[in-house]
């Protein structure tokens, strides 16, 4: 018997946006497997932010159509906000508040039984047992973002958004950051995140998006990304092209086209 594969978690055809004159969109099409982690990577300005908004309901498109777990984002937004959660660029914490306050007081907001044991775990699980009753005011920005990525997995969401996750962050914090993500993925989470960080997307993503003036001009694996330079030319060591290579030789023909 064969087994049909899952309808994906993320699926997006057609998607346009325009501010004023300015198009911003352009005909978006990608679909994201459950489970799975999914890299939309661009440069500033690209669109990526744009995408993320209106997948998670709080930015209409003008064209197209979009579904997350299921549910249309335009019609059944209430599904989509109940099955996904967005972490911004920006971690969007209670400095007041210590991290156990912060998790605990999103979990009640939720109605959630045991908001309690719910911090504590989240606690345990993003390495933050030594600062839980500290302000955060009083932590590190790799702190902040985990513990905003740990508020945004409170009620266990099977979709996560995550626009640009290690902006701003340190070496050190950016690798406790896909650390994190990662694990989301390892637990059957699927994620979204965008990103202009190269190495981030080649490190995390299962499959890698490229957008370049609104529109997807590369989407694949590492490897199937790979294969759309030329084939190393062989000296004395064969190098597998990076993915900076493989982007800049994506935007270059992208350019070429429109002269």
């Amino acid at each position: 018997m064969t087994m049909c594969p899952p309808d994906p978690a993320i699926h997006v055809w057609g998607l346009r946006k325009s501010y004023g004159n300015v198009e911003v969109l352009r005909g978006v099409d990608f679909e994201v497997a459950r489970g799975s982690v999914f890299a939309l990577l661009g440069s500033n300005g690209a669109g990526k932010t744009t995408i993320v908004r209106i997948l998670a309901t709080l930015l209409k498109a003008d064209a197209g159509t979009a579904q997350v777990n299921g549910y249309d984002v335009a019609t059944e937004a209430v599904s989509v906000r109940e099955s996904s959660s967005l972490t911004g660029q920006f971690a969007a914490v209670d400095e007041i508040l210590s991290g156990r306050e912060n998790l605990a007081l999103i979990a009640r907001l939720r109605h959630l039984a045991n908001p309690d044991e719910i911090a504590d775990d989240l606690l345990t699980r993003f390495a933050l047992d030594d600062a839980a009753k500290r302000r955060v005011a009083t932590y590190s920005g790799g702190m902040r973002r985990r513990l905003d990525i740990a508020m945004s997995l409170i009620g266990d969401p099977p979709v996560i958004f995550l626009d640009e996750p290690t902006t701003g962050l340190d070496p050190e914090a950016r690798l406790k950051v896909w650390r994190t993500v990662a694990d989301l993925a390892h637990r059957g989470t699927t994620v979204l995140l965008t990103t202009q960080h190269l190495e981030e997307a080649e490190q995390l993503a299962d499959r890698i998006a490229i957008l370049h003036r609104g529109r997807i001009i590369a989407n694949g694996s590492l490897a199937e990304l790979t294969r759309l330079l030329p084939p190393a030319h062989i000296e004395y060591v064969e190098k597998r092209p990076s993915l900076e290579e493989i982007f800049l030789a994506v935007i270059g023909a992208d350019h070429q086209d429109q002269r």
